[in-house]
């Protein structure tokens, strides 16, 4: 059941939900109502929720009171500009791990990521507590540098090995010292997993910097928890059905960078079809 219904005092009778509707569930009498027929094609993407001007329509029994007004409540164009400008690749984290509870709002706001045809299957599995992530890190570490020891390292990790046996002396080249790690997954039969796991973490850095946190996306760590010590999966808890697509470490950054640096814009091309 959708739990449709239409405060008749608020409505105007736009039929701008019946409009907005990508399947077609909505039609329009004296009032939006729900085409019966068509009800099973809902993807509970609560556009027709978000798109009614005075809040007359609930769906799934959300009160559109609830949810929070976009007018005068977007950042400037120019923010937004700079922060996507300026945020950096940040390899040295404060050892102090970020607040849980801002870690959580981060990855409610972040669960706003669109997903191919609605299917939110994104999973974000993150190590919040920096203890469990020291924890993570040695066992990460002993595991990959076993691997290469024993001249077990998947065809192709050449490259990856030259970094990890830095780990030898004592230097986190794996998470980079940060305290915390995210790790966006997805199961193998969604949609568009490569897309949706990565518009979530692109959402997650930019709300992350926005907050002061650092991150760095960990090419390294997904390939030592994917490639070279899979068994590091069960260890995070990520189910057996599901793709790693992207590893993300973060945490408070031991470095500030005070400007922007500068593209060229080369690999802007204007196609004129």
């Amino acid at each position: 059941m959708l739990n449709f219904t239409v405060d008749t005092e608020k409505c105007t009778q736009c039929g701008e939900c019946a409009r907005d509707c990508l399947y077609g569930i909505i039609g329009m009498d004296d009032h939006p109502f729900i085409r019966e027929d068509k009800e099973d094609k809902c993807i509970r993407c609560q556009h027709c929720l978000a798109v009614c001007k005075p809040g007359a329509i609930s769906i799934f029994g959300l009160n559109p009171a609830d949810s929070a007004p976009l007018d005068g409540g977007l950042p400037d164009p120019e923010r937004m500009e700079t922060l996507i400008m300026g945020r950096r690749s940040v390899r040295r984290y404060k050892k102090a791990g970020a607040d849980p509870a801002l870690i959580r709002h981060l990855l409610e706001v972040v669960s706003h990521a669109p997903t191919a045809v609605n299917q939110q299957k994104t999973r974000l599995t993150v190590v919040d507590d920096p203890e469990a992530m020291d924890r993570f890190r040695e066992r990460a570490t002993t595991a990959a540098l076993k691997v290469i020891r024993e001249g077990r390292l998947p065809d192709g990790m050449e490259r990856i090995a030259d970094f990890l046996r830095g780990c030898e002396s004592g230097e986190d080249v794996i998470f980079r010292n940060a305290p915390h790690l995210l790790v966006a997954s997805a199961p193998s039969d969604t949609l568009a997993p490569m897309a949706d796991c990565h518009i979530a973490m692109s959402y997650f850095e930019l709300l992350a910097n926005s907050h002061g946190l650092g991150t760095v996306w960990d090419g390294i760590a997904k390939a030592v928890i994917t490639a070279i010590a899979p068994e590091l999966q069960g260890v995070l808890g990520i189910p057996d059905d599901h793709q790693i697509i992207c590893v993300m470490a973060f945490g408070k950054p031991a470095v500030k960078y005070h400007r922007s640096v500068q593209r060229s814009g080369e690999n802007i091309f204007r196609a004129v079809p």
